[in-house]
């Protein structure tokens, strides 16, 4: 790991963490705190994604479903107006919006291979965002002079790698970059999870193999075909499934590659010292 000890973590006068974990666990919550401070750099892999590598593709659909309406085609032939994404740390609607859900057109779905498709431009996206924290860190440092980095990783790290294994190309890229950061919910956090997706359900970023078992299983399970899935019975059906998924994929991350603190730790933290001794803790846990 980038700081064998508590001491080094503590001494170290470059501080560089990456938080992974369930969206809804504090990893954004912390990160606002200590960019607040004026001394840490805050990069959002999810607003990455979404301005970097993203941007174009939701512009596109945009455009492509304005193009339906004669009125909006005419001033849009003509260069009489624009359309683009306005994403910002916390409005990433157009990328979830984009991403879409798989099912019944008429229920606000997309067709499987189309969904099967976005998936593969998010994965894309992603692994380039999450590769990019090196540039980000020397940008943060040459450029704006911070002394400390945060890299806050969207929920679905988990599903790009295998931290089993010790060549992980994208583990051992960011462990030499950062420090992982697991932040693990309880039993109740899940609960409050599921209830809270339940009521207003996300779209998700899923392993390929995972999607097929999940989308194969639904089908049997409910006698439905492709174009009759409802989308949003699908993604809350899903939700629970994803978080016993990731969470021993989580749990491997911080086992060989980090460590570990909890959600309520981590919104118990109301500055930068008391995330400093947070980390500390969890360095002594490790050893």
């Amino acid at each position: 790991m980038l700081y064998a000890s508590a001491q080094d973590w503590r001494y170290a006068p470059q501080k560089r963490v990456l938080f992974f974990g369930m969206s809804g666990l504090g990893k954004t919550y912390v990160s606002n705190i200590l960019r607040g401070t004026g001394d840490w750099f805050h990069y959002s892999i999810d607003y990455r994604i979404g301005t970097r590598y993203m941007g174009e593709y939701i512009a596109d659909y945009a455009k492509s479903e304005a193009m339906k309406l004669p009125f909006l085609r005419q001033l849009l032939l003509n260069d009489s107006i624009d359309i683009s994404s306005n994403i910002t740390f916390e409005n990433l609607g157009a990328v979830a919006a984009y991403l879409g859900m798989p099912g019944d057109t008429t229920k606000g779905g997309v067709c499987i291979e189309e969904y099967r498709h976005r998936q593969e431009q998010f994965q894309r996206a992603e692994i380039n965002a999450l590769m990019d924290t090196g540039y980000f860190i020397r940008r943060a440092q040459s450029i704006y002079g911070y002394p400390h980095f945060i890299c806050d990783t969207g929920g679905s790290l988990c599903e790009w790698v295998d931290a089993e294994n010790p060549n992980d190309d994208m583990l051992k890229t960011l462990s030499t970059q950062t420090l992982l950061v697991w932040i693990k919910g309880s039993v109740s956090h899940t609960q409050e999870l599921v209830r809270r997706f339940d009521r207003a359900p996300k779209p998700m970023a899923y392993q390929p193999e995972f999607l097929s078992r999940v989308w194969s299983e639904y089908l049997i399970e409910n006698n439905v075909q492709d174009t009759d899935v409802d989308p949003h019975h699908f993604l809350r059906w899903t939700y629970a499934q994803a978080l016993a998924h990731r969470q021993p994929r989580y749990a491997a991350i911080a086992k060989n590659w980090g460590v570990t603190v909890t959600a309520d730790q981590i919104y118990s933290v109301t500055d930068a010292q008391g995330f400093n001794d947070l980390i500390a803790s969890a360095l002594e846990a490790k050893a």
